[in-house]
């Protein structure tokens, strides 16, 4: 169990996040979880809501208008500024490179990682009738989803949750596709028509996890998140950040990855596929946790050099 610490000794934080609901939920999960580690109150901790590129671009597919650093660019450059001291993001949000004097520090516990199927009418993906129209803004999601139906109508579907949910509910859309664990945090689970199986939707690199980036100079920040970083999952995202690096992975290339902790052994399953789905190929393979990033990066770079040209959008 953490011993707490004096609140006279702990760190003055504040934290960066974005302003959609699942967003403030991380945010506050990162601040109690502080704040019970330094045995404060959870509103001595700030936070400060940031409008990132993301958010404001609504009508186009991110990898039209630059990638997944457009959710996290003017939060870092909050973080870079003083501004704020740690930031919180979606795990899956974070791109691969991080601006210069910027680093993850820490995840909390990973949830749930699978993807939930949300029907206007039906229990699972067989019961949308063929031609049914899917909302999706993930590449991912879409290439998965052709794969197995072929003769669904895929549209994007951006916005946030309830969003998207609204969107089914009025008929704009038959079905669409959210991740499990922002459904369950947001007291939304019941929504869920039916739960994707692994073996046939994996999911995002990160998806699940809540990443804790602050500068990497900012000595008393990073002991402050030591204090609540899971170690699994940190060891897990090490490894799929990793294989998503060798991949030159992007908002562009529909890419899933999902590493696994157990003991001393990170298991890593990774997916490249083609954006309708009739290409792909895939990575099964294990290291100790120790190599976990060396084991995303090999693995990255054997089905990179593997995957059809296609599945690599050449």
């Amino acid at each position: 169990m953490t011993q707490a610490i004096p609140a006279s000794s702990a760190p003055r934080l504040a934290i960066g996040t974005r302003g959609s609901p699942l967003a403030l939920w991380q945010a506050y999960a990162v601040r109690d979880a502080l704040a019970a580690a330094f045995g404060r109150a959870p509103d001595t901790i700030s936070l400060e809501v940031i409008r990132t590129s993301g958010d404001q671009i609504q009508d186009r597919a991110l990898s039209e208008a630059g990638g997944k650093g457009l959710f996290t660019k003017e939060i870092e450059e909050a973080l870079l500024d003083g501004r704020i001291d740690l930031a919180v993001h979606s795990a899956k949000d974070v791109a691969t490179v991080l601006p210069d004097g910027l680093h993850l520090a820490g995840y909390l516990p990973r949830a749930d990682v699978r993807d939930a199927l949300i029907l206007a009418e039906g229990a699972g993906l067989s019961d949308l009738p063929s031609g049914a129209r899917v909302g999706t803004a993930s590449l991912r999601r879409e290439a998965q989803l052709r794969r197995l139906r072929p003769d669904l109508q895929v549209g994007l579907l951006r916005g946030n949750v309830q969003t998207r949910l609204a969107k089914v509910r009025g008929g704009e859309f038959q079905g669409t596709l959210l991740a499990l664990a922002g459904l369950t945090r947001l007291g939304l689970a019941h929504e869920a028509s039916a739960i994707l199986p692994l073996d046939h939707f994996l999911p995002a690199v990160g998806q699940g996890a809540v990443a804790i980036e602050c500068r990497v100079a900012d000595e008393a920040t990073n002991a402050a998140i030591a204090r609540i970083a899971c170690r699994a999952t940190g060891i897990a995202l090490a490894a799929e950040r990793a294989f998503l690096a060798a991949l030159d992975g992007s908002c562009r290339t529909p890419i899933a990855g999902l590493a696994t902790v157990e003991g001393d052994i990170v298991r890593l399953r990774g997916l490249v596929l083609s954006p309708d789905g009739r290409d792909a190929a895939e990575a099964d393979e294990s290291a100790p946790v120790a190599d976990a990033a060396r084991l995303g990066t090999e693995s990255g770079v054997r089905l990179r050099g593997s995957a059809p040209a296609r599945a690599l959008g050449l």
